[in-house]
């Protein structure tokens, strides 16, 4: 409980009347400095009682894309035996404050409130506790209290229509000598996690079980099944805040595309994330979660491409690439040889193509007799933005 501006000034008044009043034997003065004095301790009396109430939260969905609604329901309950006046109540998502005029409850009742949630900004948002306004009829005191527990909405980039791609493990080279570089056996252990509903028993990890307590199954990934690598830029020199926005809606778009698709799909930042998944609904989901709350981070000096892919994991399939228009992407050449196709997406920003490395092929091949460099082989796509950069890679061959 706390007094407000109007009721220290009351306070501040009362105190010399009543003195003066004593002090010099003025009756008028004395009652007039206790009547603003009882008013100050009346307010204080009606906010800095304890209110109990019950708060129940949902929000629903719990994941949703970037713009899209989301609505929090909010269940307010009075457990006492006497009646709760109404009262206002503030509801934080993130930074976002949303109020909530709940009305007077008689005892056990509950109210019901809808409101929507912010969602403009990309994140993972945490959506309360509920507080409690109360203030005294004069507006002399305040009290606030928090209550209830808190929801979590997950707010992810954007996913526009992408074409899955279609490129599969390298088994040979165009010359027809064999180069099958392919996991042996009939399946590959990317990752051990927890048991879903749906997931085969036979392939329950018996030993992460009996370590965690929980029940624990194997990733397992065909070699023969197609796969497809993002390379995501996260240098702050690289992207500017909007365009790395641009850049991580790109790069849902694709690799949710692949997912869904069933490629086993490996989601590698310039920061040192390296994050490979089986494909399906899960590994959509799993993608996105990541994607949600992932930020720029690494110095001027970083490298575009880490030691994890120039040398680690899963090898074949598509490589792509999601940069600014200011890094050339020449040290992918070094990667050429450990997939079938790779490309290069420069968001420039500005929507000329004027951010476009050189020394490397644009969206359109090279001519047969152009001088080969470095990055011979890496195609590059140059767009705006994202919605630009997905309309030229559903436009590839």
């Amino acid at each position: 409980m706390r007094l407000t501006p109007r009721g220290l000034v009351l306070l501040a008044v009362a105190a010399p009347l009543l003195a003066f009043g004593f002090w010099g034997g003025y009756p008028m003065l004395r009652a007039l400095g206790a009547v603003l004095l009882g008013a100050v301790l009346a307010a204080i009396l009606l906010t800095g009682g304890r209110r109990t109430v019950e708060v129940r939260r949902s929000v629903y969905p719990e994941r949703v894309e970037r713009g899209r609604p989301a609505l929090a329901s909010l269940r307010v309950r009075n457990p006492g035996g006497g009646r709760l006046a109404g009262f206002l109540a503030t509801d934080a998502t993130g930074s976002a404050i949303r109020t909530v005029r709940v009305r007077a409850l008689a005892p056990g009742a509950e109210a019901v409130q809808h409101y929507e949630l912010p969602t403009t900004a990309r994140g993972r948002l945490t959506v309360g506790p509920l507080t409690l306004h109360r203030v005294d009829p004069f507006g002399l005191a305040r009290s606030e209290t928090h209550t209830g527990e808190t929801a979590t909405l997950w707010a992810h980039p954007r996913q526009l229509p992408a074409r899955a791609p279609m490129v599969g493990y390298p088994r040979h080279h165009h010359e027809g000598t064999s180069t099958d570089r392919a996991p042996r056996g009939s399946a590959q252990l990317l990752d051990v996690r927890e048991y879903v509903p749906g997931d085969e028993v036979r392939h329950l990890h018996w030993k992460a079980t009996a370590r965690t307590g929980r029940l624990m199954v194997r990733d397992l990934a065909d070699p023969e099944q197609p796969r497809f690598a993002l390379l995501l830029d996260t240098r702050p020199d690289a992207l500017t805040a909007a365009e790395f926005e641009e850049a991580v809606d790109l790069a849902a778009s694709l690799l949710g595309a692949a997912a869904r698709a069933g490629h086993h799909s490996r989601l590698v930042t310039s920061s040192g994330l390296d994050l490979s998944t089986p494909g399906g609904a899960h590994s959509v989901r799993r993608l996105l979660d990541v994607l949600c709350e992932l930020g720029q981070e690494g110095g001027r000096e970083a490298d575009l491409v880490p030691v994890s892919l120039a040398v680690g994991g899963p090898a074949g399939g598509c490589l792509v690439a999601v940069t600014g228009g200011t890094t050339p992407p020449v040290a992918l050449a070094g990667s050429r040889h450990r997939f079938l196709a790779i490309v290069v997406i420069v968001l420039t920003g500005t929507g000329d193509g004027s951010g476009a490395p050189h020394g490397v092929e644009r969206s359109e091949p090279a001519p047969p007799n152009a001088p080969s460099g470095p990055a011979t082989g890496v195609r590059v796509l140059v767009a705006e933005g994202a919605e630009e950069a997905v309309r030229r890679w559903n436009e590839l061959p």
